[in-house]
């Protein structure tokens, strides 16, 4: 029996599988509630009666000689640990968006969004890049027939703008954090960060009463994403319109980092919430300004995975040598 699992700062997804990436058992635990993997899944297989001799994980952070110290988590998870604490053959850690990359060959049609149409080559590298609260990076190499996941931490690369706008956004930005990540500026924690550029150092000024919830709120990005998307105010419209033009420029630094014919896959929390915002041309228009190489960007096609399951189905389909 295989054990898989998509390990998140926030919740933990495990699935129990046999010979396909289909699971027999599946269950979402809040990764708060728990001071270790071990003890989640420990709690996970005693609720199913099920034991299991292998297991994969798809964890957020870089992983060393089988170890990594989970982001936004105050978790550090070892291989060998699992192994011997779970009674395991064997027991393998892999990046999250790798783990999501090792699932992306094998999704169904309904479970992706193509917003830009491209001339894809099946058997050519493909990107991920995934905006959640943080900003994942992944790449697949094809060689030999078969696609081989690589994990990456580009999202703390450094933020290249493209247009005077976000040059005024990186100074405000280097201001307060000296060195400025494309995660800072493109993922959930990045658009409080223009959103607050806009309203600090913009003339115009945001409506009383949203201004005051979204100062109020533990997480602000729910409420200026739905207030951008229904057009209620014109500061939240300009920072959705930023971040996705920032987004369609490094998917595009991706794709031509390894030549990604095969596509651009965006994984992640807020793709799929803010489809309207990625097919109304600003997305395409930010993709394609690559100067002398803007015609080979019209090949490459782009996704938007809207499966929430991919990292936990590519981890089973790592394990099973899919």
């Amino acid at each position: 029996m295989l054990l898989a699992g998509d390990v998140g700062g926030t919740k933990t997804r495990l699935a129990l599988y046999e010979d396909t990436p289909t699971p027999i058992f599946e269950e979402v635990y809040s990764s708060d509630d728990y001071e270790t993997l071990t003890a989640i899944v420990q709690t996970f297989l005693s609720e199913t009666e099920q034991t299991a001799t292998r297991a994969v994980f798809g964890v957020p952070g870089p992983i060393m000689d089988g170890e990594v110290k989970v982001t936004n988590l105050p978790w550090t998870i070892r291989e060998d640990d699992l192994v011997t604490t779970l009674k395991l053959d064997s027991c393998k850690l892999l990046n999250d968006l790798e783990a999501t990359a090792y699932g992306i060959p094998f999704l169904p049609d309904e479970d992706l969004v193509n917003i830009h149409a491209g001339d894809p080559h099946p058997r050519s590298n493909k990107v991920v890049i995934a905006p959640g609260t943080g900003l994942g990076e992944a790449i697949l190499f094809h060689h030999d027939g078969k696609f081989y996941a690589s994990a990456s931490e580009g999202g703390h690369t450094t933020f290249a703008p493209r247009t005077t706008f976000e040059i005024k956004l990186l100074e405000y930005l280097m201001g307060k954090f000296g060195h400025v990540s494309y995660e800072r500026v493109c993922s959930g924690i990045g658009i409080p960060h223009i959103y607050n550029f806009l309203t600090e150092n913009e003339t115009r000024h945001e409506i009383p009463e949203l201004k005051a919830k979204i100062e109020a709120a533990e997480d602000p990005v729910p409420l200026i994403v739905t207030a951008a998307l229904n057009y209620e105010s014109e500061i939240c419209r300009e920072t959705l319109e930023a971040f996705v033009s920032i987004l369609a420029s490094e998917s595009a630094n991706m794709a031509l980092n390894v030549l990604a014919h095969g596509g651009v896959y965006l994984g992640g929390g807020i793709p799929p919430k803010i489809l309207p915002a990625l097919t109304d041309g600003n997305f395409e228009a930010a993709f394609l300004d690559k100067g002398r190489f803007s015609g080979m960007m019209t090949k490459i096609p782009v996704y938007v995975i809207k499966n929430e399951k991919t990292a936990l189905f590519g981890a089973a389909c790592y394990a099973l040598g899919w």
